[in-house]
Parts: C-alpha cells; sequence; structure tokens
C-alpha cells in the first residue's frame, strides 16, 4: 500500500511539473507572438535575456526567503552550460531566419533521436522495441502536424545544425548536472540565469540589429508593449525553472518526446483565436497520430525494460558481491 501510495504521489507530482511546463510554455509563445506581429518587437535574443534577468531575481528573492540553500557549481561546467545554452538560443534565431517553416520544425524534430544517443552513448541507456518504435511515431505526427514546406541552403543547414546540436547538449547537461552535483531546479537556475542575462544582453542587441536590421534603443516603446514585455518575462521565470524541474525528473528525451504536445496545444489554440484557416484535416490526422505516440511512448518507457540504464559493476562486485540489477530510468 506504501509502495503504491508513493507512485501515485510521485506521477501526481510528474503530472503537475509538465502541466505547469506545458502551460507557461505555450503561455509564452502566445504573448510573444502578440508582441511582435502587433507591436513589431522583435528583437528575441535581448527579450530572452530579460527572461533571464526576471529569473536571477526570482532566485535572489526565493534565496533570500531561504528557499533556495547554498550549492556549489564549478566554474568550467557553468561556463559548458552557458555555452550551449547560448548557442542553442542564437542558432535557433538564425534558423528560423535563414530556413523555411518545414525545414526549421524537421530540425526541431531531429533533437530526440540526437538525446537519444547522448543517452546511449553517455549514460548506457538502452530502449526497448516499443519505446523506439513510439518515439517514431510522435515524430511522424508532430512532422504530418507541423512540416509543410521543405527547402534548404548550406548555410541554413549550417545554422539549424549547431542549433539542434546545442540545444540537445543543454538538455542533457541539465540532468547530468542535477545529478552530479545534486543541485535542485532552484540551486542550477541561481547559477546558470545570472550568467546567461548577463551574456545575452551584451550580445542580444547586436544579433538583433543583425537579424532585423533594427536597432532596440530605437524601438517605439508604449504602454501596451511594455506591459507584455513584462508578462513575457514573468511568464519566463515558470517556463525556464519548470524546463529544469521536467528535465530533472523525466529526462531530457522524454522531456522532448512529451513537450511536443505543447505543438499541439499551439495549433489547437492557433485554430480557436484564428479561425478554421490554421486547422484542415492533416493537422488533425498529425495531432492523433502524434498523442497516440506519446501516449505508447509512456506506457513502453515504464515497463520494465522500456528504457534501463546498465550498470557496470564495481570492484567489489567482482570480487563476489552481487551484481545490480538494470536501473530503471
Amino acid at each position: 500500500m506504501a509502495l503504491a501510495s508513493k507512485a501515485e504521489t510521485k506521477a501526481a507530482v510528474d503530472a503537475a511539473a509538465w502541466m505547469f511546463n506545458a502551460v507557461t510554455s505555450v503561455g509564452i509563445i502566445i504573448v510573444n507572438k502578440f508582441l511582435m506581429a502587433t507591436y513589431g518587437f522583435s528583437f528575441a535574443t535581448t527579450l530572452t535575456g530579460l527572461h533571464f534577468v526576471a529569473t536571477t531575481l526570482m532566485t535572489v528573492v526565493l534565496r533570500w526567503l531561504g528557499f533556495i540553500q547554498p550549492s556549489h557549481l564549478p566554474l568550467l561546467e557553468l561556463l559548458k552550460f552557458v555555452l550551449f545554452a547560448n548557442f542553442s538560443i542564437v542558432g535557433m534565431n538564425v534558423s528560423l531566419m535563414w530556413n523555411s517553416v518545414g525545414f526549421y520544425q524537421i530540425a526541431k524534430l531531429s533533437m530526440i533521436p540526437v538525446l537519444c544517443l547522448f543517452e546511449i552513448v553517455f549514460d548506457s541507456i538502452r530502449y526497448s522495441r516499443d519505446t523506439k518504435l513510439s518515439i517514431g511515431l510522435v515524430l511522424i505526427g508532430v512532422g504530418v502536424c507541423t512540416v509543410t514546406d521543405v527547402s534548404v541552403n548550406m548555410k541554413g543547414f549550417i545554422a539549424a545544425s549547431i542549433a539542434v546540436w546545442s540545444t540537445a547538449l543543454q538538455q542533457y547537461y541539465v540532468h547530468f548536472l542535477q545529478k552530479k552535483y545534486s543541485l535542485s531546479s532552484f540551486n542550477l537556475l541561481g547559477h546558470t540565469a545570472p550568467a546567461q542575462a548577463g551574456t545575452l544582453l551584451l550580445l542580444g542587441p547586436f544579433l538583433d540589429y543583425w537579424l532585423t536590421n533594427m536597432r532596440i534603443d530605437a524601438f517605439n516603446y508604449t504602454t501596451p508593449s511594455v506591459v507584455l514585455i513584462i508578462l513575457s518575462c514573468m511568464i519566463a521565470i515558470g517556463t525556464n525553472l519548470s524546463q529544469f524541474i521536467c528535465i530533472g525528473r523525466f529526462t531530457a528525451v522524454s522531456f522532448q518526446v512529451l513537450g511536443h504536445m505543447k505543438t499541439i496545444l499551439v495549433l489547437i489554440l492557433g485554430f480557436i483565436f484564428f479561425g478554421k484557416e490554421g486547422l484542415n484535416i492533416q493537422v488533425v490526422v498529425g495531432m492523433m497520430i502524434a498523442v497516440l505516440g506519446m501516449i505508447w511512448y509512456g506506457n513502453a518507457s515504464s515497463k520494465p525494460g522500456g528504457k534501463e540504464r546498465r550498470s557496470l559493476p564495481t570492484s567489489k562486485q567482482r570480487h563476489g558481491q552481487d551484481f545490480p540489477e538494470d536501473e530503471r530510468v
């Protein structure tokens, strides 16, 4: 009974964490789209820097209130994380500018197999046949939903490759650092958010000018646009925090697979707000395939052997002690 209660509690917390991430991620997409489409605020990299400023302030307040305990993260690890994370942000922005929407979506889908490769190589993870097939079904469904025209050039391909690999490294590194240094999501954000805020605010205005040929200091700031910027920053606190929470609980691959539900939610909300133009038979079929794939993945990966880490024997175990069973992840 106690084990069942513990499992139910974990499932409830997992569901709450994912819902928190889904709501904040979809919310920030809608707010940012409105901010950029209605008021012409196209400074995506600088806006991301402001998001991390808000997140940094949140961690400072929580540390002052005693919710975040002192922790240690080596400077080299912090620098590597910030490098991966900033290349991810810049790479995604440049990839969207240089590639068609279709190829941009394909690039985003390719993060799942890249993350699977990282887990197989670095964590000795093995996947069952059903788990592999369910991931493939999710990719097919989301691809049917989102991929339309596909065209690519060499510089766009390079930008997309940098974006995919750096994003996968950043998400894998979140789980790696939390586990290696016993860091909570709040602790890790407390270390990484200030560094990302500083670097992105230094880099952002120059990159945004290169991408848009507009200067952020020359933007016509009105009360509604400023309110939307502040709202975007407030939602980003939840998005950044929930991402770390989810990756810490689910691993980066599961976070990506389940995260494609957010793509479906964005399409549904687009239909609600913008009418039938955003919905057709292709999108509906793709949604159904993707949802079936996500349900299959959740069931397949949770079964014994669905997704496991094979533990290597220690020196003591080699000398006669029992070998551990495969560790479920």
